[in-house]
């Protein structure tokens, strides 16, 4: 009896230890499928390249799924990274595109003037590589000009426009005297006069190692590329060509600003479709790095406007002839 209750022991225990190999080895196994997945899904995740027309290689990145997608264009001498703040927040329920314009970031940088219009180009070529039917184009600054440049080209695919402290007044009264006094210090010593020229773009609770990254990232810029584009930006308040761009677009416009400088609401509604804007008080230039949970909530708001707008434009369209 007591062999036969060894043997019976010795048994189980043998069972139990190929029991215990066994489940070790599948959970090895899907732990190696796991890591497969997620290389594959870091692998889609890498940046991708299209051409604008001219020929410019763009680099961009998309993140997530959902409509409407939300094409990020940075601004003035900075690239797609200062949207990064962004991404983890808008990409489960939008498909997010990040971009480089020419000159800047990853992007070619062989054109002679670096102008809205080819700007827009650049946003236009990226949108038709993604295949997206239904866009926001989120601008900041300098990127503004360009989603305005770029709404244009894609007129039926982009339903509105976020301007990120930016576009406060389409009809300020710039002279080309006032212009070529903001770019002498940059033609003079362009690093130096970019350091002091947007050190004038934070508010004194700024976190400080982002003010000093991006004054070191911006001041290091290509200097044909920063002045050209300045020069072009600047030159449609000159002209008056920045509010006649938008007297050509029939889409809803929504700003996110920070308190630094004025917002003629007025002004910008004598030229736009509809326009709102959304003001964080204490905040500066850089507002979605530097109060990223702020402005991300308002970055939303935004988009819900633009989306009822959007929704409403559509749902009174007058049919022709009628």
């Amino acid at each position: 009896m007591g062999e036969n209750l060894k043997t019976v022991k010795a048994s189980i225990g043998v069972r139990l230890k190929r029991h215990c190999i066994r489940s070790y080895a599948l959970l090895a196994f899907l732990l190696l499928v796991a890591l497969v997945s997620a290389a594959a899904g870091a692998q889609a995740e890498w940046p991708r390249v299209t051409f604008s027309i001219d020929g410019s290689p763009i680099t961009y990145e998309v993140y997530g799924k959902g409509e409407p997608t939300l094409v990020f264009v940075h601004g003035w001498s900075c690239d797609s990274r200062y949207w990064r703040a962004q991404v983890a927040r808008f990409e489960a329920r939008h498909r997010v595109v990040l971009l480089d314009l020419a000159g800047h970031g990853h992007s070619g940088s062989a054109r002679s003037r670096y102008t809205m219009a080819s700007f827009g180009e650049d946003v236009r070529a990226v949108v038709e590589a993604t295949g997206s039917r239904t866009v926001i184009l989120v601008g900041h600054s300098m990127g503004g000009s360009v989603i305005a440049e770029a709404a244009r080209l894609l007129q039926g695919r982009v339903i509105g426009l976020i301007g990120v402290d930016t576009l406060e007044n389409v009809e300020y009264p710039l002279t080309r005297e006032e212009l070529e006094g903001m770019t002498a210090a940059l033609r003079k010593d362009f690093a130096a006069g970019c350091r002091q020229f947007v050190g004038e773009m934070f508010s004194p609770g700024t976190n400080h190692r982002i003010r000093e990254w991006i004054l070191s990232d911006m001041s290091s810029a290509p200097p044909e590329v920063a002045l050209s584009a300045m020069e072009e930006m600047m030159s449609q308040y000159v002209t008056g060509e920045v509010a006649k761009i938008f007297e050509t677009i029939s889409i809803p416009v929504v700003t996110v600003n920070a308190d630094l400088w004025p917002v003629n609401v007025e002004a910008n509604r004598r030229h736009m479709f509809s326009y709102d804007a959304i003001v964080l008080r204490n905040s500066d230039h850089f507002l979605m790095m530097n109060q990223p949970k702020r402005f991300n909530r308002a970055l939303e708001k935004a988009v819900r406007m633009i989306r009822e707008k959007s929704s409403l434009s559509v749902a009174v369209e007058v049919p022709p002839g009628f």
